[in-house]
C-alpha cells in the first residue's frame, strides 16, 4: 500500500461524524419558513388561460404585490404537474434538466364548474378534475368528485423572489446586522461563509393527501420504509453527503436523494415526486396521530390524512401527483417521468467480490483463484483507490498493478471481471497530463472568486470535474475509451464513489454552496444532481467505448431521481453490526420503491470485523437483494467467504450458489423493471395492497410476485415470525415444500442454515440445474422449473432469455420471453411477447409442482410436430410435491405437460 491510512477512532466514530453536519436548527432559508408568518396568495381567476398543455394562472401576494405563474398540467398517463415560477424574475431560476426523460405531454382542459370562488377544469380521462380556489389560494386534485390531493392545503406556500444585491450603504450593512436579515445573503456554519450570489431564494408548500396514513420513500435515510411522523424531532433531509457509518433509525440525509414520496391505502396508491435538486426537508405529519386528536370527524368517523411539508433553498416548485391508482401504474408512471431501470448485464447480478483494497495483481489472481478452490461462484473482484498512481484515477500503480490488461484478461479467460473505482476528483498536479487537459478544456468546477475551485479528497489537494456541463461529460466519457485508459480491456467496469460530492474540510464534507458551475449556476441549485451527471456520463463512456453495442455496468454511491438509468447503487459506508444488517433491508425498499431498483447493501459492513454469525446472516439476506456485493475497510480483517472455518463457508457457499440457480427469476425480474417500471424487492404491501397487515412490515419482502424472503436479521435466533399475508393465499416453504395457508402470522424455527423463502401459490419459478463457477456457465445450464399452485389449482410466470450482455434486445429484438400457464392439469409454454427472436438451446430439464392433492397416473408430454410422451416423475404425499424429470423440453419452443 502507497500509504498508512489511520481508522476513525472506533469508539467514537459516529458521534465524530455527526459533528461535521447541520440540522435544521443552523439551515436559515428552513428556520424562516418554519417560523412565518407565511404569505397568503390569491389566485387571479380572470387571468386564466387555457392551453394546449394545461392551464395558467396568475398568483398575487396582497401586501407584498409579489406575482408568481401557476402553470397546472394534467398528463394522459395520470399524472398532473404543478409548476409555480416568478411571473417576472429578474433572471431565470435554476429549473433541473437531464432527470425527465422528455418533457410530459399536458392535456387540454376544459371548465367544468366556475365561480367567483374557484374554476373546475377536467380533461380527456374523464375520471379527474383540478379544482383551483381563488382565496386563499389552493389546488385540489379530485377523482370522481372526491378530493385525493390538496396542494397549499394549510397555507404554506412560498416563494422568495429573486433580488438584486443590496447596495453597499451603511444602512445596509447595519441592515445585514439584523438577527433575521443577516442569513439572507450571508450565511456562517462553524467556520464556513456562505455569500449568497442571488439572496434568499427558498421554495415550499404543503400537500395534503386525503385519506393517507402511511407514506413511503425520500431515500436516502437510514430509517423504517415507513416515513415517522416528524413533530418529534428533525425532518426528513434530502442533501446528498459523505456521511461514514452514518447513525441508523435517523432521517438525516445521506448519499443520494430521490424526492418522490408514495403514500398508500387499500384502494389507492400515490406520488408526489418534487423536481428541486438543492437541499431539500419534508416534514410529515399524519392525522390523527399521537400528537393531535382530530377535533371535528366527519360522521363516518376519524378522517385520515398526511401532511407533507416540501422546503428546497432554491429553484421553482415543480412537483408532479402520480394518481395510480394502483401500485403498479405508479411504477409506471414514475418510470415514464424518470427513465425505467436499465437493464443489466447478466454477470452484474452475481457476486462481487470487493476490499479497500487488494493488495495487488498476485493478491487479485489468489483471491480470485480462492473462490474456484473453495467451489464458490463470484463474477466480479474490484480495485479501490490504492490501484492508481498516487490516486490519479484512469491509472495503475506501476509497482503493484504493473499489468493491468493481462489481468483483465486472467479474469475473462475464466468469464469474470474486474472493476475499478474512478472517484469525480482529479488529483492538483501540473505534471499529469489528464489534468492538464481538464484545467484546459474548462471541465473543472470553479469559486465564487472564479477561480478554479481546489478542494481535498484522497489525493489530497483536488479539483472537481463539473458534470453538469455536457462538454465535461463528454470529455470524462471519452476518457474511457480504449485508447486513451491505458490498461483498460472491454472486460473493465467502473465505480464512481465520493460523489456527492466528498471534500474533506469542506462544509459538511462537501462543496460549498457558492461555488461556481457551467451557465453561472451556483453548487447550493444543483448539489444533489452532482452524482446522478458523474453517473450517466461513466454509462455513456462504456457505452460509446463499445460503439453502442454493449451494456455498462456502473456502481454510483451519490444519486438523484433518474440514476436508475445508468446502473446500480449502494447504501455506503455501514458498520459490521446487527443494527445495521437489520436498517440495509427498509433502506433497499425505500431505493426500490423510487425507481432505484438496483440497489444492496455491503455485505457484512464497510467498517469492522463481522463476527462469523453475522457474517452468514448478512450473506443470506444480501444473496436475495438485488445487487450483491462483500465489501470492507481498508483498516478491516481480509474477509474472503473461506476465512471463517468450514461451517461458516459452506453457509456463504450454500447461499451464493442459491442465488446464481435463482438467476433466471432475477433476469426476467429485471426485464420487467426495464419494461414496466416494476421493482425486482417489493414491499409486501405492493403485491397485497388490500391488506393492511402489510402497510408497516420492513423486515421481509417480495422478490418479484412469487417469492417471499424473511431474512433472519437477529444474533442468537431461534425460532423467527413470519407474516403470509393474504387469507386466501397458499405459500409453500421453498426448502421443504409444505405448504402454509395466507392470513397469518407463522413461527418458524430456525438454524444457522435456514434462510426462510416461501413462494407464493400461483406463481412459477425458474432457476438453473447444476453449478458453474460464474453467471456466464449458469447460463448454459438447463432449468428446473417450480410450479406452485393455488388454492384453485392455477399458476403462472414468464422467463426472459437474451444474450445477457449486449444491447441486440433492444436494437434487433434478440429476446425470447416465455410465459408458463397452468389450468387444469395442464401446463403451457408458450411466448408471452409476439416481439422478439431469441435462438438459444437453453432447455427445460424437470419439473417441480407444489400442492398436487392426488397421486397422478401419467404425466403426458405435448410437443408440437412430434407423437405424446410419457415422462417420469414422482410424487411425494407428504409435502404434495410432483417432480417429473428428464425433460429436456427446448424453452424457445411451443409444448404442454398434462398431469392425469
Amino acid at each position: 500500500m502507497s500509504e498508512v491510512i489511520e481508522p476513525p477512532p472506533v469508539s467514537a466514530a459516529v458521534p465524530a461524524e455527526q459533528s461535521k453536519f447541520k440540522t435544521s436548527d443552523d439551515v436559515a432559508f428552513y428556520k424562516r419558513q418554519i417560523r412565518g408568518p407565511n404569505p397568503q396568495y390569491r389566485t387571479l381567476l380572470d387571468t386564466m388561460v387555457l392551453t394546449e398543455r394545461g392551464a395558467r394562472f396568475e398568483l398575487l401576494q396582497p401586501d407584498s404585490q409579489k406575482s408568481l405563474l401557476l402553470s397546472v398540467s394534467p398528463c394522459k398517463n395520470n399524472t398532473v404537474r404543478i409548476l409555480i415560477d416568478e411571473l417576472q424574475p429578474i433572471k431565470a431560476r435554476y429549473r433541473v434538466p437531464d432527470v425527465l426523460v422528455g418533457e410530459p405531454q399536458g392535456e387540454r382542459m376544459s371548465v367544468e364548474r366556475q365561480s367567483k370562488d374557484s374554476v373546475t377544469l377536467s380533461w380527456s380521462s374523464g375520471r379527474h378534475q383540478v379544482r383551483v380556489w381563488h382565496f386563499p389560494f389552493r389546488l385540489e386534485i379530485l377523482c370522481e368528485d372526491e378530493v385525493m390531493v390538496t396542494f397549499n392545503s394549510k397555507g404554506k406556500l412560498w416563494f422568495e423572489t429573486l433580488q438584486e444585491p443590496p447596495r453597499a450603504t451603511s444602512e445596509s450593512s447595519e441592515q445585514l446586522e439584523d438577527e433575521h436579515t443577516s442569513s439572507l445573503w450571508k450565511e456562517t456554519f462553524k467556520e464556513f461563509v456562505d455569500i449568497k450570489a442571488n439572496g434568499p431564494s427558498s421554495i415550499g408548500s404543503d400537500l395534503c393527501l386525503h385519506g393517507f396514513s402511511h407514506v413511503y420513500g425520500l431515500p436516502e435515510h437510514a430509517d423504517d420504509l415507513q416515513l415517522r411522523d416528524t413533530r418529534d424531532g428533525e425532518p426528513y433531509r434530502l442533501y446528498n453527503l459523505d456521511v461514514f457509518a452514518y447513525d441508523v433509525y435517523s432521517r438525516f440525509g445521506l448519499y443520494g436523494s430521490v424526492p418522490l414520496l408514495v403514500a398508500h391505502k387499500p384502494d389507492r396508491t400515490l406520488g408526489l415526486f418534487w423536481l428541486n435538486a438543492s437541499e431539500t426537508y419534508v416534514n410529515v405529519h399524519y392525522s390523527p396521530s399521537e400528537h393531535q386528536d382530530d377535533q371535528t370527524p366527519p360522521a363516518k368517523g376519524v378522517q385520515k390524512q398526511t401532511d407533507v411539508h416540501w422546503l428546497s433553498e432554491s429553484g421553482v416548485i415543480d412537483c408532479v401527483v402520480l394518481l395510480g391508482p394502483g401500485p403498479q401504474q405508479l411504477f409506471s408512471q414514475y418510470a415514464q417521468l424518470t427513465g425505467y431501470q436499465a437493464l443489466p448485464p447478466l454477470f452484474a447480478l452475481g457476486y462481487h467480490q470487493c476490499r479497500w483494497n487488494y493488495n495487488d495483481e498476485a493478491d487479485v489472481k489468489a483471491v480470485d483463484a480462492g473462490f474456484d478452490q473453495h467451489d464458490i461462484p463470484y463474477d466480479v473482484i474490484w480495485l479501490d483507490i490504492e490501484h492508481t498512481d498516487g490516486k490519479r484515477y484512469f491509472t495503475w500503480d506501476p509497482e503493484h498493478f504493473p499489468e493491468p490488461a493481462e489481468l483483465q484478461h486472467h479474469l475473462q479467460r475464466k468469464k469474470r471481471k474486474l472493476v475499478v473505482i474512478s472517484d469525480p476528483h482529479f488529483k492538483f498536479d501540473p505534471g499529469w497530463l489528464l489534468y492538464n487537459e481538464a484545467r484546459e478544456g474548462g471541465h473543472f468546477v470553479r469559486d465564487r472568486e472564479g477561480q478554479i475551485y481546489l478542494g481535498s479528497c484522497w489525493p489530497g489537494a483536488c479539483s472537481y470535474l463539473d458534470f453538469s456541463n455536457p462538454d465535461t461529460r463528454a470529455w470524462y466519457s471519452g476518457c474511457f475509451s480504449l485508447e486513451e485508459y491505458k490498461g483498460s480491456t472491454p472486460s473493465l467496469f467502473l465505480w464512481n464513489d465520493m460523489n456527492e460530492p466528498s471534500v474533506f474540510g469542506g462544509p459538511e464534507q462537501t462543496m460549498p454552496k457558492d461555488a461556481v458551475h457551467h451557465g453561472g449556476w451556483e453548487h447550493r441549485e444543483l448539489h444533489n444532481l452532482y452524482g446522478f451527471y458523474q453517473h450517466m456520463a461513466t454509462a455513456e463512456g462504456l457505452i460509446a467505448r463499445s460503439g453502442g453495442s454493449e451494456r455498462p455496468f456502473v456502481l454510483t454511491r451519490s444519486f438523484f431521481a433518474g440514476s436508475q438509468r445508468y446502473g446500480a447503487v449502494w447504501t455506503g459506508d455501514n458498520v459490521a453490526t446487527w443494527e445495521y444488517l437489520e436498517i440495509s433491508i427498509p433502506m433497499i425498499l425505500s431505493l426500490s420503491i423510487t425507481g432505484i431498483a438496483f440497489c444492496g447493501a455491503d455485505v457484512g459492513g464497510f467498517f469492522r470485523d463481522p463476527e462469523p454469525e453475522l457474517l452468514v446472516r448478512w450473506y443470506q439476506a444480501a444473496a436475495l437483494q438485488p445487487f450483491f456485493r462483500s465489501h470492507c475497510a481498508i483498516w478491516s480483517k481480509r474477509r474472503e467467504p473461506w476465512l471463517f472455518g468450514e461451517e461458516v463457508t459452506a453457509a456463504i457457499r450454500t447461499v451464493i450458489k442459491q442465488r446464481y440457480c435463482l438467476l433466471p427469476f432475477w433476469y426476467t425480474l429485471f426485464h420487467q423493471a426495464h419494461t414496466s417500471g416494476l421493482p425486482p424487492l417489493r414491499p409486501l404491501w405492493v403485491e397485497f395492497p388490500r391488506d393492511e397487515s402489510t402497510f408497516s412490515v420492513d423486515n421481509q419482502y417480495m422478490i418479484g410476485g412469487a417469492l417471499l424472503a424473511c431474512p433472519v436479521i437477529k444474533p442468537g435466533v431461534e425460532e423467527i415470525k413470519v407474516l403470509l399475508p393474504g387469507s386466501d393465499e397458499v405459500w409453500y416453504d421453498v426448502h421443504s415444500a409444505e405448504s402454509y395457508k395466507g392470513g397469518r402470522t407463522l413461527s418458524l424455527p430456525v438454524t444457522l442454515d435456514t434462510v426462510p423463502v416461501f413462494q407464493r401459490g400461483g406463481s412459477v419459478v425458474c432457476r438453473s440445474v447444476g453449478s458453474g463457477s460464474c453467471t456466464a456457465e449458469y447460463k448454459e445450464l438447463p432449468l428446473n422449473i417450480t410450479v406452485a399452485l393455488s388454492s384453485q389449482g392455477l399458476a403462472d410466470g414468464e422467463l426472459y432469455l437474451d444474450d445477457g450482455h449486449s444491447f441486440s434486445y433492444r436494437d434487433r429484438k434478440a429476446f425470447c420471453l416465455r410465459r408458463f400457464n397452468m389450468l387444469s392439469g395442464r401446463l403451457l409454454c408458450r411466448p408471452a411477447s409476439e416481439d422478439g427472436a431469441f435462438d438459444c438451446d437453453t432447455v427445460i430439464q424437470s419439473l417441480t409442482v407444489l400442492g398436487v392433492k392426488n397421486k397422478p397416473s401419467t404425466v403426458v408430454v405435448h410437443l408440437s410436430g412430434a407423437k405424446d410422451s410419457s415422462a417420469a416423475f414422482q410424487y411425494t404425499e407428504t409435502s404434495r410435491m410432483l417432480t417429473v424429470s428428464d425433460l429436456n423440453l427446448r424453452v424457445t419452443k411451443d409444448w404442454e405437460i398434462q398431469i392425469l
